[in-house]
């Protein structure tokens, strides 16, 4: 996290128009099968391992330093970081109900946090104009990072569709709006450190959840740990 912390800071004005995807097992699995959504992952500015698998594999494949770094880890360490780096934040994505929590939340806990602005597009595809109009909003915010939580793989999709119009730093963070809006709560550490913290989400949206996590990670396992690839 430290290395992610320190050249995103001392980049940020070169990752303008770029985007970071947090990868997870699920969104691995996607690349691995979809050749659209793999050139989208492959060519973001970086990829970092949000899963506790992925970070497991790397190690096992020679790479010792490799850790999880979770989306709402890096907010959070911006965030807690904010007099050293005073960066301005534009949050996408979510309704305007986890919104208007987030915002109360950073208020409280994160009060050196510069928000540029934030918006929760409607849940359905834009018009031109629409997307036009939002991609004008934002600019003219002047954000360096503009925090993406539309999921995946919609949020890597827009993200891509965006590189060179979004002047800024596009960090697609899922559910991370929700994390720090208090709708979500998060695992416990050592669930966290023991990379079961997918089986604490499941506990706590099985309906969306099962048959996700039921098909991707057994191909993660069988593919990355199995077969080697």
């Amino acid at each position: 996290m430290d290395q992610l912390i320190g050249y995103v800071t001392s980049h940020v004005g070169e990752l303008r128009g770029n985007y970071i995807c947090v990868s997870n097992v699920h969104t691995t699995v996607m690349a691995f099968e979809d050749e659209g959504y793999r050139a989208i992952q492959n060519g973001s500015a970086m990829s970092i391992p949000d899963g506790g698998p992925l970070s497991s594999v790397g190690r096992r494949r020679g790479f010792a330093g490799m850790e999880r770094t979770t989306g709402p880890d890096l907010m959070l360490a911006l965030f807690e970081g904010a007099r050293q780096h005073p960066l301005r934040h534009y949050f996408y994505g979510s309704s305007q109900r986890t919104l208007d929590a987030l915002s109360a939340a950073l208020e409280a806990d994160y009060p050196d946090v510069r928000v540029a602005g934030m918006f929760s597009p409607p849940f359905r595809e834009l018009t031109p104009e629409e997307d036009a109009g939002h991609v004008e909003m934002m600019n003219a915010a002047d954000p360096d990072v503009v925090w993406v939580g539309l999921g995946a793989p919609k949020q890597e999709r827009w993200m891509a569709a965006h590189e060179g119009r979004v002047n800024a730093l596009m960090v697609g963070v899922g559910a991370a709006f929700d994390y720090l809006a208090g709708n979500i709560r998060r695992a416990p550490a050592w669930m966290q450190r023991a990379n079961l913290e997918w089986a604490y989400r499941l506990m706590q949206d099985p309906r969306r959840l099962a048959g996700r996590y039921a098909s991707t990670n057994a191909k993660f396992v069988w593919h990355a740990m199995v077969r080697g690839e």
